[in-house]
Parts: C-alpha cells; structure tokens; sequence
C-alpha cells in the first residue's frame, strides 16, 4: 500500500520479506535496541513467526518496521515500531500503525513504550496502561 507522507513522498507499506531482516536489524543496531542487536537470531525467528510484519520502504530503502501479533478478534499487540532516526516526524509510523489497525479493526491496540515515546502515543490519543514483565530465565 502506497501512503503520502507529510513532505508528500510516496512510501510503500508492505509485507516484511525474510531479506528485510539485514534492514531491521541494522535500525536495531542504530537505535541501540540492544536486546534485539544481541539476540538477532532469536529477533529473526520473531520476525518470521509473526503476524502482524510490515516494513516502510522507500527507493528501495528500508526505513520503518512494525511487527506484532494478532488474535484478529479483541487484540492487536504490537511488539516493535521502529523508523529511522532521519526519517522520525514525517508520518511513517503512524501510518504503519493505521494500516495494520486496518486490517484488523475489531481490535484494539496494545504496546509497550519507553519514557522517550510514551507522550508521542499520548498525544496521538493512546490511553496508557500498567503491565508485567519476565523472562523465564528469570524464574
């Protein structure tokens, strides 16, 4: 799906494609997403076992992603949404954002935010919530 952004270039918002992953993992890498950086062959299974997997492409340049999953019913969790550091600001994520809830619109939208993003989806009329955390090796 062809979007507008707001300096009126045409992105593409499409299925990820396993030769995505290059691309993702370097904005991991870029944004310090550690976690994931060091984790890459685990974060490439998430990507392939996901349902909710598109990127923003550009002149053939990779420069967003959201990845989540779905029950298609009551929730829509989105796990990562991630555009590039130069590209921030002109609309991308809100309309990757736009278009999975399209897809899915009976369900409602969850996330986990940093303390640097969570005004952004205030703003964008997300009501915060409280959530639990913990890894198994955390037992």
């Amino acid at each position: 799906m062809q979007i507008r952004l707001k300096n009126e270039d045409l992105i593409e918002i499409r299925a990820y494609e396993t030769e995505d992953f290059i691309s993702i993992h370097t904005l991991n890498r870029e944004e310090k997403w550690n976690n994931l950086v060091e984790n890459m062959e685990s974060t490439k299974d998430a990507w392939e076992h996901s349902n909710i997997a598109y990127v923003a492409e550009f002149n053939g340049h990779v420069l967003g992603y959201i990845r989540g999953l779905t029950d298609q019913s009551v929730t829509l969790f989105i796990c990562e949404l991630l555009v590039h550091a130069d590209f921030r600001g002109l609309g991308i994520g809100d309309a990757m954002l736009k278009y999975v809830h399209e897809l899915f619109p009976k369900t409602r939208i969850e996330m986990l935010t940093n303390t640097s993003s969570h005004t952004y989806y205030e703003q964008k009329g997300y009501r915060p919530f409280y959530g639990f955390r913990k890894t198994f090796a955390e037992h």
